[in-house]
C-alpha cells in the first residue's frame, strides 16, 4: 500500500481471509465463495481506509485486473472446472486464533470461463489444437499441484523409497527429458538438473537424500544409477517401465434407474472430495498405468462400507449391486488381481489422506495407536480420524512427526514385541495401558487403572483414550468389513479402510459433533436410494425422512463434481 497522496490510496497487495465459524460445511453454495469475496472487496477496502481520507469517504475502484492463481482440477482439465489455490480458505475459530476443527478442508470452486480475452488479466486460456504446450499428464499434474501448494516435500516424507523411485521413473518416461536428457546421454555427459521435468527435481532430490548421495549428481550415469538403485550404474541405462499385468476392461455404465440397498458408498464421495483425496485417485493410478481401473478402486471403497462378507468372502447380491452402481459398472469383477497391481499407487493416496489430517492436527491434542491386522493404526483422538496404517514403528514415526510430534496414547492391543521400546527410542512421548516388557523404558503412573508412560505426558490425557470406541473402529473397518477378502497383499484393504473411515468420521462430525465413524456406518447402512445415470450427472435420490433431513442439514448432500470413475460426471443428491 502506498501512502495517501492527493486523496488516493493504492493497494498493491490484498489478501482476503474467509472465516468459517463452526461445522464442516461451507454453506449451500461453496463454489460461490470466490465471487462473494470479490463482491465484498470494495466495501471492505472502503471501511479499512475510511479514517485515512477526508470527506464523506473514498470511492473504491479496482483499476487493475484481479488475478487469481488457479490450478486445473484432476478431472476437469478440458476447461470444465478450475480450483483456485491462490485464494486461501482458512478454517479458524469464531474469535480467531486456533483452528476450530481438526482438519482443514480445501473447497473446490468452479470459475466461469471468460467470454473475451481482452477484458482483463484474470482469464485462463483453454487448451485446444492451437495450444503450443500440451497439458501435463495426470500424475505429473498432481505433483505439480502439490509443489505449487508447497506440500510436495511433506508428502514425499511419508512415502516409501520405492514409491518415490517409481513415480520419478514414470514422470521421466512421460517427458522428452527421459529420451534425450539426463538419462540417455553420452557416458561422460554432465548432469543438468534443469533438464528434469517439473516436480521430478524434487522427487530426485528426495531419493538422493534417502540414499545419502550428493545432489545434484555430477554425471548422467550417476543419475541413472540413482534411478536404478545402484550409484555409478552404467551410462545410458534405461528406466524400467511400470506396467500393469492384467487388463482392465472399459467400464459399462448402467442405463436407467437402479434401486440400491445402501446409499452409504455415495455419501463417502463428498468428504473425500473436500480433503483432496478424490482428485488424487486418477493421477495416482495413472502413474502406474492403471488409469482405466478407477472404477475397480471405487468398487473396493464401496465394499468397505457395505455388509461384511459372509463366510469371510461371499457377498450378497444387494451389496454387489450397490458396489457396481457406485463404481459405474454393470457388475464388479474379481478385485483380487487389481489389489496386487494397485499396490505401488496406494502410498500416494494414503499420503494425501494423511497429509490432510496431519496439517490440521492440533499439536496439543493426542494421537492414538492401536495394533490391528498385524500392523499399527495411528488415529487422531479428536473424531477418531485414522491417519495411517503401517506395518512397523519406523514407518509410523514420519506421520507422527508430520502431526507436530504430539503425545501419543497406545492401546493395549496386538502390538509388535518391541513396539513400545521402538516408539520410546524414536522420541515419542506416550502413555499406554499395555503392560511393558522388561526392557521397555516406561514407568508406572499413579492412576486408578494401570498406566505406564515414557514421561513428558500429562496423565490427564489418558482420559482421551476412548478404548472401546477405538477397538470398535479397528475391528469393524479394518477386520470385519473386508473389501478384497481373498487378496494376499492387504495394502488395498488398508488403503480403502483409511479412506472410508475418514469419510465416515467426517459425516459423524458434521451430524453429531465428533462421534465415532462406526456410528455413521451403522446409521446409514440400510438407507436405500435410487440412482439414475445421465450424460452429465449421476443423480442419487434418498427417501425423505429423519436421516435425509440430518444429512441435508449437516451439509453431507452437496454435489460432487468431476468424479473420476464416473467419466467426470457430477454426483448429485436429492430427496423424494
Amino acid at each position: 500500500m502506498s501512502a495517501p497522496t492527493g486523496g488516493e490510496v493504492t493497494v498493491r497487495r490484498c489478501v482476503v481471509r474467509v472465516v468459517r465459524r463452526g461445522g464442516w460445511s461451507w454453506g449451500p453454495d461453496p463454489r460461490g465463495l470466490v465471487q462473494r469475496a470479490l463482491d465484498a472487496l470494495p466495501e471492505l477496502l472502503a471501511e479499512r481506509f475510511d479514517d485515512l481520507l477526508d470527506g464523506d469517504g473514498p470511492d473504491v475502484e479496482i483499476t487493475e485486473p484481479v488475478r487469481l492463481s488457479v490450478r486445473l482440477s484432476a478431472a476437469g482439465r478440458g476447461g470444465s472446472g478450475l480450483v483456485p489455490s491462490g485464494l486461501v480458505l482458512e478454517t479458524v475459530a469464531a474469535g480467531g486464533g486456533t483452528p476450530s476443527e481438526s482438519i482443514p478442508l480445501p473447497v473446490p470452486v468452479v470459475l466461469p470461463a471468460r467470454s473475451s480475452p481482452s477484458d482483463g488479466g484474470g482469464e485462463v486460456p483453454e487448451s485446444g489444437p492451437g495450444t503450443p504446450e500440451s497439458p501435463p499428464s495426470a500424475a505429473a499434474a498432481l505433483f505439480e499441484e502439490l509443489a505449487a501448494r508447497e506440500e510436495l516435500v511433506a508428502l514425499l516424507a511419508l512415502l516409501p523409497e520405492e514409491t518415490v523411485r517409481r513415480y520419478l521413473s514414470a514422470l521421466l518416461a512421460e517427458s522428452a527429458a527421459e529420451r534425450a536428457g539426463p538419462v540417455a546421454g553420452e557416458p561422460g555427459g554432465s548432469f543438468v538438473a534443469e533438464e528434469l521435468p517439473g516436480p521430478a527435481v524434487v522427487l530426485a532430490a528426495e531419493l538422493a537424500r534417502r540414499r545419502s548421495l550428493a545432489w545434484p549428481p555430477a554425471t548422467r550415469a550417476d543419475f541413472a544409477g540413482l534411478l536404478l538403485g545402484s550409484p555409478g550404474g552404467p551410462a545410458g541405462a534405461e528406466i524400467a517401465p511400470i506396467a500393469a499385468t492384467a487388463s482392465v476392461t472399459e467400464s459399462s455404465r448402467p442405463a436407467g434407474e437402479t434401486r440400491v440397498g445402501s446409499v452409504l458408498p455415495f455419501l463417502l464421495a463428498g468428504p473425500l472430495a473436500r480433503t483432496g483425496y478424490l482428485d488424487a485417485i486418477g493421477p495416482a493410478l495413472s502413474g502406474v498405468d492403471l488409469a482405466a481401473a478407477t472404477p475397480l478402486f471405487a468398487a473396493a471403497l464401496a465394499y468397505k462400507v457395505l455388509g461384511a462378507p459372509q463366510r469371510g468372502w461371499r457377498r450378497t447380491p444387494a451389496d454387489d449391486l450397490a458396489a457396481a452402481t457406485f463404481a459405474g459398472l454393470e457388475s464388479v469383477p474379481d478385485l483380487t488381481a487389481f489389489a496386487g497391481e494397485a499396490v505401488p499407487a496406494l502410498p500416494v493416496l494414503d499420503g494425501v489422506l494423511a497429509l490432510s489430517l496431519c496439517r490440521g492436527h492440533d499439536r496439543a491434542g493426542p494421537l492414538l495407536i492401536t495394533g490391528v491386522d498385524d500392523g499399527l493404526l495411528l488415529v487422531d483422538a479428536q473424531g477418531l480420524f485414522p491417519i495411517a496404517w503401517t506395518s512397523t514403528v519406523d514407518d509410523l514415526v514420519p506421520h507422527w512427526a508430520a502431526c507436530g510430534r504430539p503425545p501419543v496414547l497406545v492401546r493395549d492391543s496386538p502390538l509388535p514385541a518391541s513396539g513400545l521400546r521402538d516408539l520410546a527410542a524414536a522420541g515419542v512421548r506416550l502413555i499406554t495401558d499395555a503392560r511393558p516388557l522388561r526392557d521397555d523404558p516406561l514407568t508406572r503412573l499413579r492412576w486408578p487403572t494401570p498406566l505406564w508412560t515414557t514421561g513428558g505426558v500429562e496423565p490427564r490425557l489418558a482420559t482421551s483414550l476412548s478404548a472401546e470406541r477405538l477397538d470398535e473402529l479397528a475391528r469393524t473397518l479394518f477386520v470385519e468389513h473386508r473389501a478384497v477378502p481373498l487378496a494376499a497383499d492387504r495394502a488395498l484393504e488398508h488403503s480403502v479402510s483409511l479412506a472410508a473411515a475418514l469419510a465416515l468420521g467426517m459425516i459423524a462430525w458434521q451430524l453429531w459433533e465428533g462421534d465415532s465413524p462406526v456410528r455413521a456406518l451403522t446409521t446409514f447402512a440400510d438407507l436405500e436410494a435410487t440412482v439414475r445415470f445421465t450424460r452429465d450427472a449421476v443423480r442419487v435420490k434418498i427417501p425423505l425422512g429423519r436421516r435425509h433431513t440430518d444429512l441435508w442439514r449437516g451439509g453431507a448432500l452437496t454435489d460432487v463434481p468431476d468424479v473420476v470413475w464416473l467419466d467426470g460426471r457430477t454426483l448429485t443428491f436429492s430427496g423424494g
